[in-house]
């Protein structure tokens, strides 16, 4: 029997590989979006942005599609930079930059990762939905050299920023590893694997 095709929405790689360690040993194939589909996102919220992105590669590869949403969220910022974190800044260093020089020195930095993950049919219909959020403080400067906003954001229950957390950490304390594991059920169920 073929093993049903599951392709994640993302031309991310890095996100690629951290959802399809979370799939594990599930008997499925599993496949990115296609290199040439690129998806804008034009969405208010998170839920938007995951569904445009889901929808798309659904569609464009008849098969079931899972997309996630993120956005770093700080609350002296007020949620800034949210859903723009991706497009917050020109690049890495100026994000990082900008985000410590609107900080300054307030001792007020704690702030969250926040992920949206959909599940869609091969018609692009939604299945389910889920939310994942990893709490924690933003450090006064990056933990090492060349990160995201990964290497800013200190998750006490690891004692190391989100960017230094290992797999089963991010499947465990993860933003996208809580949504993920909100799905499962649904995800195993829809194609048969339950």
């Amino acid at each position: 029997m073929a093993r049903p095709i599951l392709t994640i929405a993302s031309g991310n790689p890095k996100k690629v590989e951290e959802i399809e360690a979370m799939l594990g040993p599930l008997p499925l194939e599993v496949n990115k979006q296609p290199n040439d589909l690129d998806v804008e996102e034009t969405g208010s919220t998170y839920l938007e942005n995951a569904l445009l992105k889901a929808r798309a590669a659904a569609i464009r590869t008849n098969s079931w599609s899972i997309a996630d949403d993120s956005g770093l969220e700080i609350d002296a910022l007020g949620g800034s930079p949210g859903i723009f974190s991706a497009r917050f800044a020109e690049n890495n260093e100026e994000k990082i930059k900008k985000i410590l020089f609107e900080l300054g020195e307030t001792p007020y930095r704690s702030a969250r990762f926040r992920s949206v993950m959909v599940f869609c049919n091969a018609k692009g219909e939604l299945i389910k939905e889920a939310e994942g959020i990893c709490w924690g403080e933003i450090l006064k400067q990056p933990a090492y050299p060349g990160g995201e906003f990964e290497s800013l954001l200190w998750v006490r229950e690891a004692n190391c920023t989100y960017g230094e957390l290992n797999h089963e950490q991010l499947s465990r304390l993860g933003s996208r590893g809580k949504a993920a594991r909100v799905l499962a059920p649904y995800l195993l169920g829809q194609l048969g694997l339950s």
